[in-house]
């Protein structure tokens, strides 16, 4: 029997072996490169204990409130009306918010100067949870793009 293309399953990862939390596991699983999993997850617990260190605070409460700052709410989409390409503001719905900020956060750490990746990680993990840092700003600069294109939110039927 075929399977129904409309109908797909959702693959959740296994919560990480040591916050036992599903969005480190899928933090982690972003950081990899080349398949190195045992890598990226040293590289994160290692981030975290420069966190906890730095901060004094739970290290999990920091990650998730640095990912709260730096998800989006909006964003912009094209769309073709009329022969001309317009950016309709569009609602981010569910895990696309999660992705969006995981992916800021972990592109505005690889793109700091610093020693290490473990300590860049962390250190935009802390601006990020105070509201300030790269990822952030990139999801501000989303939501000014939105707010400017708000005109031509009545195109919006995706």
């Amino acid at each position: 029997m075929a399977r129904d293309p409309r109908r797909t399953t959702k693959r959740i990862p296994a919560p990480d072996k040591r916050y036992n939390n599903v969005l480190v596991a899928k933090f982690i699983n972003k950081v990899m490169l080349d398949g190195k999993k045992s890598l990226a997850e040293n590289v994160f617990y290692r981030a975290m204990d420069i966190v906890a260190e730095k901060t004094k605070k739970d290290p999990l409460q920091i990650f998730e409130a640095a990912l709260k700052n730096a998800s989006p709410f909006v964003q912009t989409r094209s769309k073709r009306v009329g022969g001309s390409n317009y950016q309709i503001p569009v609602e981010v719905k569910g895990d696309r918010k999660n992705h969006y900020g995981i992916i800021w956060l972990r592109d505005a750490a690889r793109a700091r100067k610093g020693a290490s990746f473990e300590e860049r990680l962390a250190a935009e993990l802390i601006d990020a949870a105070e509201g300030n840092g790269a990822a952030v700003k990139k999801k501000e600069d989303t939501h000014k793009m939105a707010e400017a294109n708000k005109a031509f939110a009545h195109f919006a039927r995706f």
